[in-house]
Formats: C-alpha cells, sequence, structure tokens
C-alpha cells in the first residue's frame, strides 16, 4: 500500500480495463462477441448488482426492486447480463437529471403466436422479462427509431460514446432474445427484455464456484500458448489451483512434448489461434497419440478462427481472455468432467 508506484500501476490497470470494456463492446453490438452462456436465475443477477447500482444512480433517483423468486431460469452470459443491466441503469440516471423514480422488475410471460407474429426475432413460449421502468425526459419517436444504433447519441460531444444501447441490443439479440422499448416526452421510457426460459440445470463445476476456486486434484495441464507472458502467467498459478503445468509455445513444441517426450496431459489448455496449427487441429493430432484427454479452448477474441472451426456453436470447452484465475479454474473443472 505504501509503495510509491502502486497509484501508477493502479492507473495501469484501469487504463488496460476500459480498453477492453470498449473492445468488447464494440464486438458486442455487431454480434461477433463470444458468449459464455451459463443457466442463470435473473433474480440473483439483479440481486447481486442492486447496492452496486444504488450508487451509481445517486440519492436522487428512487430506485425500487420488484424480483420474481419464482421465475424461470433463462441461458445467458452472466458477466453481459450484468453488463446490460448496468447499461440501461445508465441511461435510465442519465435520463432523469433531476431526480426520479427507477424501477426494474422481473416478470415471467407466456408469449403466443400472435405476438411471435409481430415480433420476428421471438418465439412462442415461456419467458422471463426484464423490464427498466424511468420517469426521466423519455424519447421523441425518431429517437426511438434509431436508438440501438451503434455511435447514435443524443447526449453533447464527450458526454457519450453511442455504444450503451447498441451494446444491450448485440448482447440481448445474440443471447437469443428480444428487446422493446416504450417512451414518451417528459413520462419515461421502459425497456422490456424476453429471455426464453430454459429447462437446462446448471452445471455442478459452476455451483461449486458460487462457493470458491474449484480447486483440481493433481491433474496434469498442458498449456499451449504463443504469448510468453500469458503462457509464464498460466505456467506459475495452475499449481497454486491444485494441477500439474507443462508449456508449450507453440503446436510443434507441444507435439513434440506428447510424441517425442512420451507426457501424457489429462488436459491440454490451448489458445485457439497457434502459430502454423490451429488449437483444434493440434487437438486432433494429439488425440493420436494419446486418446483419453480433455482440451479447453481460449482465446482474446471473436476471431475468424474461432468461427471457422464452430467451435462456440459445437458447445466445445472454451474461457475468453482476460479471465480471472477463479473463471479459469471453474472452466478447467468443467472440462474435465464433462459427462461425454
Amino acid at each position: 500500500p505504501d509503495d510509491p508506484i502502486r497509484h501508477d500501476i493502479g492507473e495501469i490497470i484501469k487504463a488496460g480495463r476500459k480498453s477492453a470494456d470498449l473492445t468488447h463492446q464494440l464486438l458486442a453490438f455487431s454480434s461477433r462477441q463470444p458468449l459464455d452462456p451459463e443457466v442463470v436465475d435473473l433474480n440473483e443477477i439483479l440481486h447481486d448488482l442492486e447496492k452496486m447500482l444504488g450508487r451509481l444512480i445517486g440519492e436522487d433517483i428512487a430506485l425500487e426492486f420488484r424480483l420474481l423468486p419464482t421465475a424461470g431460469k433463462i441461458l445467458v452470459d452472466p458477466s453481459q447480463l450484468q453488463q446490460v443491466v448496468v447499461n440501461l441503469v445508465v441511461n435510465a440516471r442519465d435520463a432523469m437529471p433531476h431526480g426520479g423514480r427507477l424501477e426494474v422488475e422481473v416478470v415471467d410471460v407466456e408469449l403466443d403466436a400472435h405476438y411471435a407474429s409481430l415480433h420476428p426475432e421471438v418465439r412462442p413460449g415461456r419467458h422471463t422479462m426484464l423490464a427498466v421502468t424511468d420517469t426521466g425526459t423519455g424519447m421523441t419517436r425518431e429517437v426511438l427509431d434509431r436508438m440501438f444504433e451503434p455511435f447514435f447519441t443524443t447526449k453533447e460531444s464527450g458526454k457519450g460514446t453511442g455504444l450503451g444501447l447498441s451494446t444491450v441490443y448485440g448482447i440481448v439479440r445474440q443471447s437469443g432474445g428480444s428487446i422493446t422499448a416504450e417512451s414518451e416526452l417528459g413520462r419515461g421510457t421502459v425497456f422490456r427484455i424476453h429471455f426464453p426460459v430454459t429447462d437446462e440445470r446448471a452445471s455442478p463445476a459452476a455451483a461449486e464456484e458460487a462457493k470458491g476456486v474449484v480447486r483440481g486434484s493433481g491433474e496434469h495441464v498442458l498449456v499451449v500458448e504463443d504469448d510468453p507472458s500469458v503462457r509464464g502467467l498460466l505456467e506459475s498459478a495452475l499449481p497454486d489451483l491444485g494441477y500439474r503445468a507443462s508449456v508449450a509455445a507453440d503446436a510443434a513444441e507441444a507435439i513434440g512434448m506428447v510424441e517425442g517426450e512420451g507426457i501424457e496431459p489429462d488436459l491440454v489448455l490451448t489458445d485457439v489461434v497457434l502459430p502454423g496449427m490451429s488449437g483444434a487441429e493440434l487437438i486432433e493430432r494429439l488425440h493420436r497419440t494419446v486418446p483419453r484427454f480433455e482440451h479447453l479452448f481460449m482465446s482474446g477474441h471473436s476471431d475468424h478462427a474461432i468461427l471457422r472451426h464452430d467451435l462456440l456453436q459445437s458447445g466445445r470447452p472454451y474461457v475468453q481472455k482476460p479471465f480471472d484465475l477463479s473463471e479459469l479454474a471453474t472452466k478447467l473443472s468443467e472440462a474435465l468432467h464433462a459427462v461425454r
């Protein structure tokens, strides 16, 4: 705490996070953001955000949560859903410069065929709805028609990027949901987001994560990563998470370790894009020598290679960079204990 460079390092970290957030927003509104969907309870997401949102909007806005404990579970990326909620709340706050009332509500709804015929992006059936209602300045029909456009903003220069609502729209649509808005000048705005209810159950590893970091039991992980800093970090961190670690800088080195040196990993943690050979091709090659091992892909962006190999759509184990160690630990556990 007393180190003279601590403040500078804090500013560096802050700047890096801002850059990452902006990149995620750009990817989100173009629906190219890699999502990591889980079965979640919308009520729990909102409960976890409640205190932070209260600080975010200030004391002159009355914030009311109307949750529904019996609401159906939905299949979404929890961190992206949090971003949706925060963006909508910030948008509502900016529309109430002199204070007002903000309501965040969860409702169970059944959307019928007639509703679906009027909204082509919706499938009939049971949905969980998130409604965010404010008593702010409202929007004109012209603004409503353009509000989800990237970089469109009604704020003065320097006060907004125009990415907030377009990011919300991209995340919701990519998550299989739909979003609508109603507004009237001087009478506020309501956003309604419908997510289809899922019959899937939360994975055991996700349940364990809620209790703390999921640790390994001495399994051998082969890391294949061409970035030296990431490779070094994983080599030092994996033992702390309960794993034995071997590292390779590229596919050729990994093949040499398995085929030449005879190591037999329990799991291969590999970047999707590697010099000379993709991560998916590497996994196929290593399976010729070691038929039984699990794998986990990682990547820093929604690269064309991810889409080309259909990794996300096929449900193959995947973790998006940058990740923290608790997230990595959960993903490793899920990959190692997946039911095939």
